[in-house]
């Protein structure tokens, strides 16, 4: 299963999968002519179009309220575009394809969401029933869904929380939970709104490595932020979006971030900001000979 390799070097906190050296070239994720409007008058999208190769970690970037957010929900299923069409595994997803029961079960088991407001996402009495829920309203074995709640909890160090209740728990913590949440049932896609909002230092870099991580293990990752500093660990391609909805530019970390004027016309940056730089290799050690 999915989430049992996931968890195969659970013992070490890694995940073993070794890291494609390049995305495979299938697309797994493809959206055209998206345009979104809350109440069908305050536009979200407007004209998205892109392709997700599987295997790709993209960053959506952006000022607040440029929609990103928005796209995560349409490429989750939980909202359906106004105009356009996305199409996830080969598959169109509309609000018709997806009350197929089949198709709607393929599809959760294949894409997860970790929202940006974990209380949002964390709601059983307990973090063990929280972690089950998902896999037991698929039909998984009960004794099933207890080995995947191990080994996720094993793997991202919080078999301690299992008999907690998810309120009493700190804001790392839950975070922690609802990753869980969505790694336990074992998907191809994850999608993460904001990952490091909110968190204290040593969560946020245990995110990103958690990331950087699932990336090595082939996992599509589109993840949406203004978190800069991020881009070089967690993503190798970025789609831009203005102020006004839309995608304005594409790139890779190194590209994007080398295009200060963009990042100004996009309100990214102010016009003080220092840019993070590329991480620079280790030095190599001296080597003194004998005297």
């Amino acid at each position: 299963m999915a989430a049992e390799a996931d968890a195969d070097a659970a013992a070490t906190g890694q995940i073993s999968t070794p890291r494609w050296a390049e995305p495979d070239g299938e697309p797994i994720l493809e959206a055209s002519g998206l345009h979104y409007a809350y109440l069908d008058r305050y536009p979200a999208l407007t004209d998205v179009s892109f392709t997700i190769q599987r295997g790709q970690r993209v960053a959506l970037l952006g000022a607040n309220g440029c929609g990103k957010s928005t796209l995560l929900k349409i490429l989750d299923g939980l909202i359906f575009a106004s105009q356009g069409s996305y199409s996830a595994f080969g598959q169109p997803v509309t609000e018709d394809t997806m009350e197929d029961v089949q198709m709607s079960e393929g599809f959760r088991s294949r894409i997860g969401f970790v929202f940006q407001n974990s209380d949002a996402q964390v709601f059983s009495p307990t973090v063990r029933e929280e972690i089950a829920f998902g896999p037991l309203q698929l039909g998984i074995s009960r004794e099933d869904t207890a080995s995947r709640v191990e080994d996720i909890t094993r793997m991202l160090g919080i078999t301690d929380l299992l008999d907690r209740a998810p309120y009493q728990l700190s804001g790392g913590q839950k975070k922690k939970v609802a990753i869980a949440t969505v790694l336990v049932m074992g998907p191809e896609v994850l999608l993460f709104d904001e990952p490091t909002a909110a968190l204290d230092p040593r969560t946020q870099y245990w995110l990103m490595d958690l990331i950087e991580q699932l990336g090595n293990a082939g996992k599509t990752i589109v993840h949406a932020t203004h978190d800069l500093d991020a881009l070089y660990r967690i993503a190798d391609r970025c789609l831009i979006f203005s102020e006004d909805h839309r995608i304005v530019a594409e790139g890779t970390p190194e590209q994007i971030l080398a295009d200060r004027q963009l990042l100004l016309q996009v309100n990214l940056i102010h016009e003080h900001s220092t840019l993070p730089t590329p991480p620079q290799p280790p030095l190599e050690p001296l080597h003194r000979g004998k005297r």
